[in-house]
């Protein structure tokens, strides 16, 4: 497989790169993208199979049952991590490691309906937070112990609406180059 072609499957959408000069349309954008993940991820997923939820988006990579629970998982992280730069001073947040967390039993066995309900209640809060931000919340920061990057409050609302539509994109892809049947 083509380098190019590789990337185009693991990066449907592009990078995620982000510019602070955010206007107030964009920021409504990424919160609504947030606010309808949930439903668009079910509807996307729910008429799959175990077979089709057992295949991987691309060589090597998850299956359509390790991402959906993927995305539950990533989203709590990002969750907490607004409240983390929202009630304390540039608080360094624990990373995790998501690749060993799509190794564990439940993202390779579990019923996707429970990270699919677990995100209409998590998206329902954060949503419900988010649309609620002073433009002084937002510049909010905090540090990833990584990268020892400071990531803006406004800067992860970017990142984890286009977090969704990046994996919603691998497994709509997937869909399409198996010709799977879909009621979108």
């Amino acid at each position: 497989m083509k380098d190019s072609t590789l990337e185009q499957l693991r990066y449907p959408i592009g990078h995620f790169v982000f510019s602070p000069e955010v206007s107030d349309m964009v920021l409504s954008d990424w919160i609504s993208q947030l606010e309808a993940l949930p439903a668009r991820l079910e509807s996307l997923v729910t008429p799959l199979n175990e077979q089709q939820l057992n295949t991987p988006y691309r060589p090597g990579g998850w299956t359509v049952r390790q991402l959906v629970h993927h995305i539950a998982d990533s989203h709590h992280h990002s969750y907490i991590r607004f409240k983390w730069a929202l009630t304390e001073e540039r608080p360094v947040i624990k990373a995790y490691y998501e690749k060993e967390w799509s190794k564990l039993f439940d993202a390779n066995n579990a019923p996707i309906s429970l990270s699919l309900d677990y995100l209409k209640a998590l998206h329902a809060k954060l949503v419900y937070l988010l649309k609620n931000l002073t433009r002084e919340q937002l510049d909010r920061v905090y540090i990833h112990p990584e990268s020892e990057a400071e990531v803006s409050i406004l800067e992860n609302i970017g990142k984890y609406a286009w977090h969704g539509n990046h994996h919603l994109a691998h497994i709509e892809q997937l869909v399409k180059r198996e010709g799977w049947k879909q009621v979108i």
